[in-house]
């Protein structure tokens, strides 16, 4: 229901998926939200797996997340992942407001053992690899034990679903080199160097990103964020500024023609409709963010990746890999472990 679009476009992106080859695992799609919205998109091509969950509100995407969820308590979002953590689904997908999916998640279906705070990956496409961010937005206050725990989901998530064999982890700092950062990176990078389960390479810088030398960026969700927006605002933006240039002379044009099929490629390799959405990692429950902007293409790829994720198991791979990290830092570095309150409210980036 949060989505720009409107309920239809996410009903026609869910109608699609599972009409895709491949997609025959999904048993049941719960479509939560205002069923007065909803059934009039489901006429005309009934399909037995979906299933009408009636929730009377909808989170806002001004509202702040915690807040608006203690006031809205039969809004989607809170009814959709109450799915999951009563056993009903085994993920929840929205392309609502990001910071009370988060927060939802977080406080009913609670972080994995070991894991102190969850996080987002997006997978970004670079000319000769796609890389993975993490944390883009989930958590603006972290510690380096949280870029440690980031670290492995995000070498995890590369592995697993994206097939890189060995992924080139990176920790994302104002300089290459093992003196340069602020507190927090100092500390992580010191942690890292620790866990033998990543190929740690270092500091990696904003000029590495695209040019295959990591295959996993760490960094909180603050500057997470800044990086992904900023990214894709410069696709976007680059993308308007050649089609403006190339139609200023007529042999610009001629040559554009003679490109096209490269800028298309282009175009599709960095269309984010093409990758879905953004995991929330390190949840007891799958999770996915989508774009509030998403089209029914991006519902439809959100649904495919989601189901890959699930059939990949890998939310006991994480937990299994932190334990064993946990265990050796707590070997290493005795110190008490984070406290994790039931009614803590996490911190959000805006996203």
């Amino acid at each position: 229901m949060g989505g720009d679009h409107g309920s239809g476009v996410v009903v026609d992106g869910v109608k699609a998926a599972l009409q895709a080859p491949g997609n025959e695992r999904i048993r049941q799609v719960f479509l939560v939200g205002n069923e007065a919205e909803i059934r009039p998109a489901l006429a005309g091509r009934p399909d037995p797996r979906l299933e009408v969950v009636h929730a009377s509100e909808v989170l806002a995407m001004e509202e702040k997340p915690v807040v608006g969820l203690r006031k809205k308590k039969d809004c989607s979002i809170a009814r959709a992942v109450e799915l999951v953590k009563d056993g009903k689904a085994d993920a929840v997908i929205s392309p609502g407001n990001t910071g009370g999916v988060v927060a939802a998640a977080t406080l009913k279906l609670r972080p994995l053992p070991g894991v102190d705070r969850p996080g987002i990956v997006a997978v970004m496409p670079a000319p000769d690899n796609d890389f993975v961010l993490l944390d883009a937005g989930a958590n603006i206050d972290c510690r380096p034990r949280h870029l440690l725990h980031y670290a492995i989901m995000g070498s995890l998530y590369s592995q697993h679903i994206l097939g890189y064999k060995n992924p080139r982890v990176g920790l994302l700092s104002v300089g290459t080199e093992d003196v340069k950062g602020n507190e927090l990176t100092l500390e992580a990078f010191k942690l890292c160097k620790q866990i033998d389960g990543i190929n740690f390479i270092g500091n990696v810088e904003g000029h590495d990103l695209f040019s295959n030398r990591v295959d996993v960026v760490v960094c909180d969700g603050f500057v997470g964020n800044i990086v992904l927006k900023t990214c894709e605002s410069l696709a976007h933006g680059f993308f308007d500024w050649l089609k403006r240039e190339l139609k200023k002379a007529p042999h610009r044009a001629i040559g554009a023609f003679l490109a096209q099929a490269a800028f298309r490629t282009i175009k599709r390799r960095v269309d984010p409709d093409n990758i879905g959405g953004a995991p929330l990692l390190g949840l007891n429950g799958s999770v996915m963010i989508a774009h509030g902007s998403a089209s029914a293409k991006a519902i439809t790829n959100a649904l495919r990746v989601t189901t890959e994720t699930l059939s990949h198991r890998l939310a006991d791979h994480i937990q299994q890999e932190i334990a064993k990290a946990n265990q050796k830092l707590d070997k290493a570095n005795p110190t008490p472990p984070e406290p994790a309150p039931a009614s803590a409210e996490p911190e959000l980036a805006s996203t």
